[in-house]
Formats: C-alpha cells, sequence, structure tokens
C-alpha cells in the first residue's frame, strides 16, 4: 500500500511539476484577456469595452504624460459592461496607494445597456465573468487565471507562446489588444456587414439600463478619490455611427450630464468617424487607434493648462 501512495504522489507530483512549467509560457497569445490578470498593479488605466482595448494604446500615453506607466484594463461587452462586477475587478487590479491618477473611461450605448429581460443587477450575465471570479490580479505567470479560466489543453499554451510567433490578436502587457488582420477595403466590408447585422440584433434586444449608468457613475466617484476621471466615446464607421444613433439618439447628451453631475470631463469623439481605419466598423485599426490615442492625451492636457 506504502509502495502505492509513494507511486502515486510521485506522478501527482510529476503532473503538476509539466502543468507549471506549461503555465510559465502563457502571454499575449495564450488567450484575449489572460494579460489583463498579471501585474503589477497600476496606477494610470483605461477602461470599458472592446473598442477602448483595442483604440487606446498606453504606449501612447506614455509617451505624451512622462513619467506614467498607462494599463489598459478593457474587455468586451461580455466581460466588462459597467456594473458591479467590473467595480469590483478594477478595485483589485488597482495600485491601492494610487493618489494621483488618470483614469479614461471609454463609454458607448453598448457598454451601459442590457437585455430587455433582465430586471435586477443580480442578473447580469458578468456574473459568470472571469471578473468576477478572480482574486489574484498581479500574478506573473497568474496560474489561477489558468486553472479557472483555460478550458483548453496547457499544451496549447506552450505551443502558441509568442515567442514562435505573435497571434493576429496579441494582448501586450500592457493589456493593448493588437489585432493583425487585411485592410483591404473588400475584406473590410465583409467584416463591417456581420458586425452591424450583429448590432442590429443587439438593439432589438437591449436597452440603455439605469442600473448600468449609476455603476458608471460609482466607478467614477471611487477613480475621483485616486485622481483625474475622463470619459470618452470612441468613434465607429459610420454606418456603426448611424446604428448608434437610432438606438440611442440622446447618448452623448447623457454622456454631458452625467461629466457635469460628477464633475468630470467628457470628450465625445464620435463625430470623428471618418478620421479613422477600422477593421470591422467597429473597432479601430491599430495604427488609427495610436493616431486616435494622441488625440486623447492632447485634448487632457489641453484640459489640465490653466485657463
Amino acid at each position: 500500500m506504502k509502495k502505492f501512495l509513494f507511486k502515486i504522489s510521485l506522478y501527482i507530483i510529476g503532473i503538476i511539476a509539466v502543468l507549471l512549467y506549461l503555465g510559465s509560457f502563457a502571454d499575449g497569445n495564450t488567450d484575449d484577456n489572460y494579460r489583463h490578470f498579471t501585474g503589477p498593479k497600476p496606477s494610470d488605466m483605461i477602461l470599458g469595452d472592446s473598442r477602448g482595448v483595442q483604440a487606446v494604446v498606453p504606449d501612447v500615453l506614455d509617451g505624451k504624460f512622462k513619467g506614467r506607466t498607462f494599463n489598459n484594463f478593457a474587455f468586451n461587452i461580455g466581460d466588462s459592461p459597467y456594473g458591479p462586477v467590473y467595480l469590483k475587478a478594477l478595485k483589485r487590479k488597482i495600485n491601492p496607494d494610487t493618489k494621483n491618477g488618470i483614469f479614461i473611461l471609454t463609454v458607448d450605448p453598448w457598454n451601459l445597456s442590457v437585455s430587455k429581460d433582465i430586471k435586477s443587477v443580480e442578473d447580469f450575465p458578468e456574473k459568470v465573468s472571469s471578473l468576477n471570479s478572480m482574486i489574484f490580479y498581479d500574478m506573473d505567470p497568474n496560474y489561477e487565471y489558468l486553472i479557472r479560466n483555460f478550458s483548453k489543453s496547457w499544451f496549447n499554451i506552450y505551443r502558441d507562446r509568442e515567442a514562435v510567433a505573435r497571434s493576429n490578436t496579441y494582448l501586450h502587457k500592457n493589456g493593448w489588444m493588437e489585432v493583425s488582420v487585411d485592410i483591404t477595403p473588400d475584406t473590410i466590408r465583409k467584416r463591417e456587414d456581420k458586425k452591424v447585422k450583429e448590432y442590429i440584433g443587439f438593439a432589438s434586444k437591449q436597452v440603455i439600463s439605469q442600473d448600468r449608468i449609476k455603476a458608471l457613475e460609482d466607478m467614477i466617484g471611487y477613480l475621483k478619490g485616486k485622481g483625474e476621471v475622463y470619459l470618452v466615446r470612441i468613434p465607429a464607421s459610420e454606418r456603426l455611427m448611424q446604428l448608434e444613433h437610432s438606438y440611442a439618439s440622446d447618448f452623448s447628451m447623457k454622456m454631458r450630464q452625467i461629466s457635469k453631475k460628477n464633475g468630470v470631463r467628457f470628450f465625445d469623439f464620435s463625430s470623428d468617424m471618418g478620421k479613422y481605419i477600422y477593421t470591422d466598423g467597429n473597432h479601430m485599426y491599430k495604427e488609427s487607434g495610436k493616431v486616435f490615442t494622441a488625440q486623447i492625451a492632447d485634448s487632457i492636457l489641453q484640459n489640465k493648462k490653466p485657463n
């Protein structure tokens, strides 16, 4: 019996050792979220959904704001719409000693909406998100994340590691999602057609949520105690912006009211839709994102100038 237990113990130890080794290769290729849960804890942050994670480039902000290191903690409308789950995750991610941070909250109608059949905050779908279950946000490698959220074989982590080649959706250490795809007009049009159809479906099934708006204001209130807060509306293609206008024609007005009420600035770039390239109508192409991020930074710097 002792020999049997000894052999079993060696077998288990061997499996653990292999998993620890494979997990050590987790990186920006592992999945779209893994690196959001690796440290260090930031004091300057970008928040929002997939528009924000692709369009706002921390390196550009770092260059504009010397001495600061920005982290993009935006996810997607499934994981990070504004709500109690996202606020809880933010509190676990942020450097608790932050006192003079800069926080860019990207807003659009979709990350402040909810399905018409949801009647309570307790029923918000992001309850099943990794943001609701994770405890550690600054471990590298983060085995908690891999155990809880990586459902594929861990051998895939090693096989798909960035040392071999970066994936088309590569998550940088600073949280920026770099998407590398074909941007010839015909290809973009096909992706945009699909995206427009998807968002027409969203518009028919969702409504702007007062509970999400309250959660946004709760986040603003929390972050104002740690620095400066800016709301930013990111543009999309003309077709997507037309759809947004038909869905929530007063959205920018509501954001201006919220910013005034909470004593923060709102930068509305939705009318600048024609200035940028979009990979699918909804998400800014990476090079356009760098230009757009510089525009955000310049707006903040102009706001900081004494009158």
